[in-house]
């Protein structure tokens, strides 16, 4: 059972997973290129104080080309036996491709959807885990220290093979999408009732205790506008960071109907459009055909 590992990345997430892993019993080295935070200077020296026998080394990078780094220069330093456990957003089917340029060494790869943002660290982890049987049993003391107190179904899966951890994690962004368009639309519209709904912060706090309705996000809905009633300190551009897009990709691949999800992502395209192009569109074919009022550019 593994008791000592490296853990690459160390920002928001990754500092407060290295916390809670020590917290839970498990021997952390740490390397991040800021030199305030890291614990060894380089990622050789990250390896080189790992356990002989067996080094895994946890990468919590942003997704794409600096996991892609991190990974490759693991694979030169690793060897058989060895893991890597690839803990950021990545699209699945990297997955695939690098577990097996790490298996012409015989070094192990476990990738895991990681849930919880900066709560994390006090609450524990939600953990999706694609990987071969033996890895993940070897890996267990870990996962038990990064995942949420109780049973152990609860908040930690083995979805299956190596790629199935990312895939369930991109589901879950997906379905996230869906859920937070569909609180911030039901806020619109009581902020809307302006004479009738008095308070939508305080309706909305009202949720969150008894209703069907209740959830984490909903918690952190209602402490937004407790810290911003208005949210008056916010613009409304949302960005997306590719997993909302490779849900509705595979949607389409498998055919699988997803309209809440792939309405959300469209929106998060609206709000970065200073003015849409389309909407201009049907203004004039308005004017065109019906000679309906349309206002001027400006």
């Amino acid at each position: 059972m593994v008791s000592h590992i490296g853990l690459v990345g160390l920002g928001k997430m990754g500092n407060n997973m290295r916390a809670r892993l020590r917290q839970g019993g498990i021997e952390v080295t740490g390397y991040d290129p800021r030199p305030e935070v890291t614990d060894v200077a380089t990622l050789a020296d990250l390896v080189a104080a790992l356990p002989a026998d067996r080094r895994v080394v946890w990468v919590m990078v942003p997704a794409g080309e600096p996991t892609r780094a991190v990974v490759s220069e693991l694979g030169g330093l690793l060897s058989e036996g060895d893991i890597v456990i690839e803990g950021g957003n990545s699209h699945y089917v990297e997955d695939q491709t690098r577990a097996e340029e790490l298996a012409a060494n015989g070094v192990g790869y476990v990738d895991v959807g990681v849930s919880g943002g900066v709560w994390g660290l006090e609450n524990g982890y939600g953990l999706m885990v694609g990987g071969a049987d033996s890895d993940i049993e070897a890996l267990m003391p870990v996962f038990d220290a990064l995942r949420p107190e109780g049973p152990r179904e609860e908040g930690f899966v083995h979805a299956g093979p190596v790629g199935a951890g990312h895939f369930a994690k991109m589901v879950h962004n997906g379905i996230e999408y869906g859920l937070m368009h569909a609180y911030a639309e039901g806020y619109e519209l009581l902020a809307a009732k302006e004479g009738l709904i008095a308070d939508p912060h305080a309706t909305m706090k009202a949720w969150t205790r008894g209703t069907v309705v209740r959830s984490w996000l909903l918690d952190l809905m209602v402490r937004a506008l407790e810290e911003d009633p208005k949210l008056a300190q916010l613009d409304d551009w949302v960005a997306d960071s590719g997993e909302g897009r490779w849900t509705v990709e595979e949607a389409i691949s498998l055919a699988v109907p997803l309209p809440v999800i792939s309405s959300s992502l469209f929106a998060r395209f609206a709000s970065r459009q200073e003015q849409s192009p389309a909407m201009k569109a049907v203004a004039a074919l308005r004017q065109q055909f019906g000679g309906h009022a349309v206002k001027s550019a400006g």
